[in-house]
Parts: C-alpha cells; structure tokens; sequence
C-alpha cells in the first residue's frame, strides 16, 4: 500500500512538473497559500482535408453539371471546381409550394442575389454576395482599387474544405469539395426569406428540426435546390373579430403556431461573356439597370444606365451578313415561354397566342420565330418549373384580379436570362367587369354575367401580350392612347386598321368611346405601331457598330427619325402633371372621350339589373358591376382634372427642335372645368337609378354622389396643382391661373345664387364642400405644404392664401344678397350658414 501511494505522488510530480505553463500560483486577500489556476483551454486545431477517395467513396451517388453534387449519406457536398471560383452566379429563390391565405403562390420570387465563390486563407471557400453599386472601366488604373475599396461584397458562408480533387499529375487542384447543407437547410436570407417578408407574414423563429434539403439537381449552366423550411408564427393577439386576414395572418400558423414553406433555389452561372449593354434613352420605354461609373478620365461620377433585354444574336457570320442586307433570320437563342401545366386547357391556347403575337414585332427588328409560346412537357425530370433556364406563364389559385410580368436580368449589363408571368386565377372576373362596363353599348356580347369561352379566350390573349411586353423590358406607355384622335375611335376603317392605341403597353383596356351607331368591332388593345418601333430599338443587330458608343449614335438617330410620328412617341407612367399620360383613358381630348363614354354609362346602367340576373342569387352581382360603373365615371373625371394645371412634358435631347416643356393651353384647361361644372358639379342625377340602388344599399346616393364631387374638388385645389397654376401664369397671363380656375368653379357651383333658384341636398353638399376647401386654401397654418418639382413648397407663403380670401369675400357678399331673397326655407339656412363659415374662417385665432 505504501509503495502504491508513493508511485501515485511521483506521477503527481511529474505532471505538474513537465507541464509548468499549464498553470499558475495566485495569492488569495490574505498573501497566503497559493491557489492554482487552470489556463484557458487552446483550441483544437482546424482538421486537415481528407484524400478525395475518403471524402467521395464508393457510396456516394454523384451529378455533374455546374457544380457536381455528390450525395453521401444524407448529406449534400459540393464539389466547385477551380474554374468556377470567382465567376458569378445569379441566385434565385422561388416558392414552390406555400401556405394559403398570405397572398404568395407557389412559382413567385422571394429573393434574388448574384454570389461568387472565393479561396479562404486555411483551406476553405468563402461564398461572398455581390452587389453592382459603383464600377470603373479603368481596370489597369489605380483608380480600380479606389473602387474596390468603397465597394466590399459581404461574406454570407464560410465553408471548410473537406477534400481536394486533383488533377491527372496529382500537381494541381481542379476541385474543392465542401458541404454547403447549413446554407440551405437553414434560415440563410439570400437562399430564404428577406426580414421584410418575415414581418408581412408574422413569421418568428427558423425550425431547424422540420427543415431539410429535398432534392438537389445539376445541370451545365446551373444547379437546382429544393428545399422544405419550418417557421414559427407571431401569436395572434386577443381581438374581436378572430376572422384570419388573409395576406397579413396565415391561417396554418393560427392553427399550428408553425408554417412551412417549400422553396426551389437556382444557381445560375451568369454569362462568361457579357451581352453589350445598350445606353437608356428616356424616349423608349424601357426598364432599365444603372450604376455609378469612376473613370480616371473623367471629372466626375457618371451614371451608366442601360435598358433590360434580351440577348438576340445570329448563330454565324453568315447569317449576321443576311440581317444586315435586310434578310429576316432566326436567332442563335430564341425567347420561348412556357405554359403552366396548372393553366385550365381551354385558356392554355389563348396565352400561347398572346405570346406568339409578338413575332410580328420581332420581325421588325429583324428576326423571324425570335419568340413563342410552348406548352410545359410531361414527365420530363430534367425540367421544373422554378428552373431558373426556362420562362414560365404560372397559373396561381388566387382571387387576386390581376396579373405581372417581371424578369430576371443581369445586373452588369440588362441581359434577361429568364421570366415567371404572374397569372391570378381572378384577373377573369376583372376582365368581365372592364368590358362590359366599357363596351356594353356597342358589343352585345358583352351583356352576360358569364361570358363565352371565346370572348373570354380573347380578353386573356390580350393580357397575355400585355404582360409578356414586361418581360421583354418594355415599361408602360400611357401615352400611346394620346396619338389617336377622339374621333378615329368611332371610325371603323380606322380602328380596323389601327386599333384605339398604338401600344398594348398602354392601360387603354377597351374604346369606350365608340358609340352603337358607328359600327365599331374592333374593341380590343393589341401589339400596335409603337410596340413594334420600341421592340426594333431593343432588339436591332448592329454589327458594324464596335462599341456601345458607337450603337448609341445610330440608335440616336433612329430615335429622331421616329419621333416626327407621334404614335410612336412614349409617355412615361410616373408624369404627374401631362395630360396625355394616364391611365384608363382614350384619345387626344378627355373632355371630348369622356363625354362619349358617360353617353354609353347611361345606355348601359338601366341593363345592369337585367345583365347580372341569376335566380336563386342575392345582389351581389349587381352591385359590384355599379360601382364598376361608378368607378368608371369617376376615372373620367380623373382625366378631365389632369388637364387642369397641366404642363407637357416631351422628351427631348440637344438635337431635337422644340421645348421639353410646355403649358396646357388655357382653352383647354378652361373646356376640363366646363366639363367638370356640366358632368360632375351639377348633380349627375343619372347615376341614381333607384330601381338598382333599391336593391343594393339602404341610402339614396346622396352621400355617393357627395364623395366623387369631394374627391374631384380635392384634386382640383390640391396645393400641388394651385403652385403649378401660379408657375405658368407667372410669365404669360394668358395661361389659365388660379384666380380663373376658382372663378370659374364658384360660377357653377353657385349658379342658384344668381338665379334665385331653390338649391337641393346635393347642390347643398357640394357648396359646403366648396367653401371648405377655400378655407383651407386661404389657411395661414405653418404646415400647409405642397411639392413641385422635389420642392417642398409653403402655401401660406405664396398668392395661394391672397387670392382664396378674395374669392370667399366676393363669394360672401353674393350669399349675403341671395340669403335675403331666398324663398325656400333650407335654402336661406344653407345660405346664411355659408355666410357664417366663411366668417368664421376669416376671423384671425
């Protein structure tokens, strides 16, 4: 026993001897006995890669395409060749399968990022995400580094290398094998959710034990995962009415406190060789991708912006030689969009329609079966859906009355490299409402509450073009409709030969303003003059032009030459203040369009009773297609407004006669305030028609004609549109100005004051309206602001104020002698209560 404890404290010894850095002596308060102290643990060291045969065994179930994928075990590893490090890759997160009830369907967009894979420092592979905010040409010039600096791309994984593949001599590396699963089977923002769309949806923590990796496939240019993730739900807080609402609560996460979403992401191996970017003119309407540019020879930053197409090339020299002798050739890749297998069958046909149309564009710019439509193939495992290579109509089980064609591009140069139309199932019931509304006068086939499969077939084609514009770059052109003259709408020859808008780009939907006497059968938008100029800028071939420089001088003068036609000229969608570029509207005269139009609201609104009739059915029918018609009525007087304090803006360069801007000339801003005095402020009593409104809602319509005439009124006196008025009559007092503009409302408004005529509720209800709003114009608060032009601009400060409290006096002294003859007994009150508000209002707080 005692020769045991011996050895034991030998041992003792030797180990605290042989490992004196292992610890330390430390005094305690009172400086006596020293206390030992462990030192922190060291690290293990990084494990060293494994020989490939060890890592990648016979087991292992391999795919090779842009990244070779090898599955072992369970687990997914990635082999990026040494080829790939550096290049750029476009990430693209789609849903492929959701919950109900949020408002997302499974084919949608969740997120997109280009990343890069990059060598670390001890044997791993850093994926960084890139993101195109400031270039440099000057590639071999010092400014490059300049660059780099203020241009750091975040580094989203960091992975270790588990095994080296070699090449034949066994000298060099060709492959690095790493396991990228927590990259995807986890709750990583560029392969996920955006923190945005976790709030929208109430999503709260990742689920990392119901969340895995489904399936990954390879292939030449780009590698597809799918995966399945778990998220927990914000708790719905205790409310009254427990109802789910739906694209705000989703209705499997108040059952199950989880939800789970299905996402394909595609790895997309951006081109190796950039397609040449073509320089953004703001007279074509395209989408466009920009960023800033630092050159050593320039003097400043310049902004590179640059349209969004698509690549078309001829496939040889002999070909490019064809196109430019004006021959018609196919490209070396066409633009094909496939069919949602989900699309019903019977619209299936009418959506490959709509796409194949846009051939007759294409050969305008050279190009023959450059686009098409085709049907998703069957049973085909080599092809999905959310497969970043391939274009796709997806069909959505929604009752969203709409439809939206994106695309995916290449940040560095536009390049489209592929397209997902949104198609909701609802957009049918939208369409209905639109054409019976606008075309029920002329079309008898319009008044049905279901339509034909044929007409409806048509209406979907329509979209479908209009859509598939989108995802070729173009932007809306709201001013197409302009180019038509209001009178060529009721031409049949014309609208046989023309249609009622030169772009389907446009939001003209359907002629409303063809009356049942003229004829007319040509009511629907298609592909028109515009269209076709716009795709022949995008996609002409230039071969003899060297440089983007050099095809921006020939596209220049491509530009002049087509804008002496004016259906070829583009409106931008974002002009607050031309007349010409709106929404929903016909032809080169508001006034007179909308005129012809409310003819055709008053055929239609007696039918709508008769036309939206089902037995056994409530009146629900009924009363949306009134207020569609109401709606309709209401956008006219939207277009008559814009008129008022509207200034033209026409895109213009330095060798381009004329002015960019010019002001609506005051005969016609002064005909939009006789419209609105005639249609609108005197009481539109046709729109209350009580054997519908009997049906649909307790009130008479008071309140309803009350709200359009307030809203229209708001439009008109907005601070916005009053400091135009007083910017363009500033120079020229023959433009129309707002002294003229409240002048000219107070005249009709209060026509019973110089008549002596008894006012009814409505004409009650406006006046009071009218003086409100005056008040508020003459208001001296300090917050009374408006914009104009990126200024922000105080009313009290300008002749806004001035010129309200001179009308509302005029306008007192008139109600005041109006008051004293008045006959009807409400309307002395009304008058001398109008008396009283005024008033009171210029009475100093």
């Amino acid at each position: 026993m005692i020769k045991k404890l011996t050895l034991m404290s030998c041992l003792v010894l030797f180990l605290f001897a042989t490992d004196s850095t292992a610890q330390r002596k430390k005094k305690d308060k009172k400086g006596s006995t020293p206390v030992e102290m462990p030192e922190a643990k060291k690290p293990d060291l990084k494990k060293e890669p494994k020989p490939y045969k060890k890592v990648i065994d016979t087991t292992a179930i391999s795919q090779k395409g842009l990244i070779e994928v090898h599955k072992v075990g369970d687990k997914y590893l990635f082999e990026i060749a040494d080829t790939l490090i550096g290049k750029e890759i476009i990430a693209i997160t789609r849903y492929s399968k959701t919950p109900a009830g949020g408002g997302i369907f499974g084919g949608e967009e969740v997120n997109r990022q280009v990343i890069k894979f990059e060598k670390g420092l001890n044997h791993n592979i850093l994926v960084r995400s890139v993101t195109y905010i400031i270039m440099t040409p000057d590639e071999d010039k010092p400014i490059t580094q300049a660059v780099r600096n203020s241009s750091s791309d975040p580094i989203i994984g960091n992975y270790d290398i588990l095994a080296y593949k070699k090449s034949s001599n066994g000298k060099e590396n060709t492959g690095y094998v790493i396991d990228m699963n927590t990259a995807f089977d986890a709750d990583v923002q560029t392969f996920s959710l955006s923190p945005m769309n976790k709030q929208l949806l109430k999503i709260q923590a990742f689920q990392k034990d119901r969340s895995f990796i489904q399936s990954i496939k390879t292939f030449p240019i780009n590698t597809e995962i799918r995966t399945v993730k778990t998220f927990a739900t914000t708790p719905r807080q205790i409310s009254i009415t427990p109802t789910p609402r739906i694209g705000t609560d989703l209705p499997a996460g108040l059952d199950a406190g989880v939800v789970t979403f299905e996402f394909n992401t595609s790895l997309l191996l951006l081109p190796q060789k950039p397609m040449k970017k073509r320089a953004f003119d703001k007279r074509v309407g395209y989408f466009a991708n920009k960023y800033d540019v630092f050159s050593e020879d320039s003097h400043k930053s310049d902004k590179e912006v640059f349209a969004v197409r698509w690549r078309l090339e001829p496939k040889n020299e002999e070909d490019a030689l064809k196109l430019k002798n004006g021959e018609l050739i196919e490209p070396k890749k066409p633009i094909v969009y496939y069919i949602d297998p989900a699309t019903p069958e019977k619209w299936r046909g009418y959506i490959k329609q709509g796409i194949d149309d846009w051939q007759e564009a294409f050969e305008f710019a050279g190009w023959k079966n450059a686009i098409r439509g085709e049907y998703w193939p069957e049973n085909d495992e080599n092809m999905s859906l959310e497969d970043a290579r391939f274009s796709v109509l997806r069909y959505f089980a929604a009752d969203i009355q709409n439809a939206y064609g994106p695309n995916v591009h290449d940040p560095r140069t536009g390049e489209i490299l592929e397209s997902h139309i949104g198609w909701y199932h609802n957009i049918m019931s939208l369409l209905r409402d639109w054409y019976l509304i606008q075309t029920g006068a002329v079309d008898p086939k319009a008044r049905n509450k279901k339509f034909d499969d044929q007409l409806m077939g048509e209406l979907i084609r329509f979209v479908s073009s209009h859509e598939v514009g989108h995802t070729l770059g173009l932007r809306h052109n709201m001013g197409a409709s302009f180019a038509t003259p209001v009178e060529k709408l009721r031409d049949k020859d014309f609208q046989k030969a023309n249609g009622h808008t030169s772009s389907i780009m446009d939001y003209a939907r359907f002629n409303y303003v063809a009356q049942p006497e003229d004829g007319v059968t040509d009511l629907f938008p298609r592909i028109g003059d515009y269209d076709k100029w716009a795709i022949k800028w995008g996609y002409s071939y230039f071969q003899d032009a060297n440089t983007e420089v050099d095809e921006k001088s020939i596209l220049n003068d491509m530009t002049k030459e087509a804008y002496k036609n004016p259906r070829l000229w583009f409106g931008t969608e974002t002009n607050p203040y031309d007349p010409r570029f709106q929404t929903e509207d016909l032809g080169d005269n508001a006034m007179k369009a909308s005129e012809y139009g409310i003819k055709n609201l008053k055929r239609i609104l007696p039918n709508l009773l008769e036309w939206s009739k089902e037995s056994g059915e409530d009146y629900d029918e009924l009363n949306g297609l009134y207020n569609s018609l109401t709606g309709q009525f209401r956008r006219y007087m939207g277009h008559v407004t814009k008129n008022v304090g509207g200034i033209y803006e026409s895109p213009k360069t330095y060798d381009m006669e004329g002015d960019k801007y010019e002001v609506v000339p005051a005969i016609i801003q002064n005909e939009a305030v006789t419209f609105l005095n005639d249609q609108l402020f005197k009481t539109p009593k046709w729109l209350l028609d009580q054997n519908i409104l009997s049906k649909i809602r307790p009130e008479n319509g008071v309140e309803a004609i009350k709200s359009i005439q307030d809203g229209t009124l708001t439009s008109l006196l907005s601070g916005d549109r009053l400091v135009r008025l007083l910017e363009t009559s500033s120079q020229n007092n023959a433009n129309y100005s707002v002294d003229k503009l409240m002048s000219d409302l107070k005249k009709g408004i209060f026509s019973e004051v110089r008549s002596n005529a008894p006012i009814d509720i409505y004409r009650r209800n406006l006046q009071k309206l009218f003086v409100t709003k005056l008040a508020e114009a003459m208001s001296t608060e300090k917050s009374n602001f408006a914009n104009f032009n990126g200024r922000r601009i105080n009313l009290t400060e300008t002749d806004i104020p001035s010129i309200a409290r001179g009308q509302l006096n005029e306008l007192k002294t008139q109600l005041k002698g109006a008051a004293a003859v008045a006959t009807d007994r409400l309307t002395k009150f009304h008058l001398n209560d109008l008396v009283a508000r005024i008033e009171n209002a210029m009475k100093p707080k």
